[in-house]
């Protein structure tokens, strides 16, 4: 079996749906099997699967377990050389499975690839990028980025001025949708479940450049669209203090050794007042909505 298509699963029944039947109607989906994961859903997402996709393997886990975690209780009962963490809020476009496939049979130092991702709107999404800088955390979705919008640090952060069009070894690509040869998943061990939510990613494809055996690749001609945060936007308080808490995670493991000692307590405070900036943010728009509400005609006025 070429490729386990691993779909982990939180309360996004619909986009789900939409996900299987992308894969199902790829005329040249190479030899794969669907293991989707559910993370206790409460949206009808296990019974949605065992009606509409029996031929789909279903996992449930009885705790939302996060991404990495959840995502790792696929790895002992996958199958394929190849094994694609896949989002719930993806659709698989056609030829993208296969190309996927081939190039990495191409290039066997290749552990990790990636392909394009699109918005929604069939724009680019930035899902390859290079390893995180302080720069980038004081000009990435912070005050100082809205003033200064074209700055450099957030840019190559994001890799905006590379053209997207041909493949290239880059530092991590996004695990909305990244495929990891068997052989470097084994070693690997898969997602470090130290990270509930964001920089599981990150991390691993840190762990596999480092490794010095193998690269991580992006193939743009493979492409997959991804409407991004369709769960972590159902509790955006907790998942902005999940990403920071992340970051921290990240800078602990691979950044502290190489800080500066005098820097060393400034980077988990600012990551700190970022995150509490963000989530107050969050709080008062919140409260702005509900009053827009209350002071409309009709609205509740209690």
């Amino acid at each position: 079996m070429d490729v386990s298509i691993v779909i982990l699963s939180w309360n996004t029944r619909d986009l789900l749906a939409s996900c299987l039947r992308s894969i199902a109607a790829d005329p040249q989906a190479p030899p794969h099997e669907l293991i989707v994961v559910d993370n206790a859903s409460e949206d009808g997402s296990r019974e949605m699967v065992r009606e509409q996709f029996p031929n789909v393997r279903l996992l449930v886990n009885p705790v939302n377990l996060g991404f990495g975690a959840g995502n790792n209780t696929a790895i002992p009962v996958a199958l394929g050389r190849y094994v694609l963490f896949l989002n719930s809020d993806t659709l698989v476009h056609a030829g993208a499975l296969a190309g996927l496939i081939a190039y990495a049979d191409a290039r066997p130092v290749v552990g990790i690839v990636g392909p394009k991702l699109l918005n929604d709107d069939g724009s680019l999404q930035y899902s390859c990028r290079r390893y995180p800088t302080l720069g980038a955390g004081f000009f990435r979705n912070t005050p100082l980025g809205r003033l200064f919008p074209n700055n450099r640090f957030a840019s190559d952060y994001l890799m905006q001025n590379w053209p997207h069009q041909e493949a290239m070894d880059v530092d991590w690509v996004s695990g909305a949708a990244l495929m990891i040869r068997r052989e470097v998943l084994d070693e690997t061990k898969g997602f470090d479940e130290e990270f509930y939510f964001y920089c599981e990613d990150l991390e691993l494809c840190w762990r596999v450049n480092h490794s010095g055996r193998w690269k991580v690749s992006y193939y743009p001609h493979s492409v997959v669209t991804h409407s991004i945060g369709r769960s972590s936007d159902k509790a955006p308080t907790r998942m902005t203090w999940e990403f920071h808490r992340s970051q921290y995670l990240f800078y602990r493991k691979h950044y502290r050794a190489t800080t500066l000692f005098f820097a060393r307590p400034l980077i988990p405070l600012g990551i700190v007042l970022r995150a509490t900036g963000q989530m107050t943010r969050y709080r008062v728009n919140y409260w702005r909505r509900r009053l827009r509400k209350r002071r409309k005609p009709g609205g509740d006025q209690q």
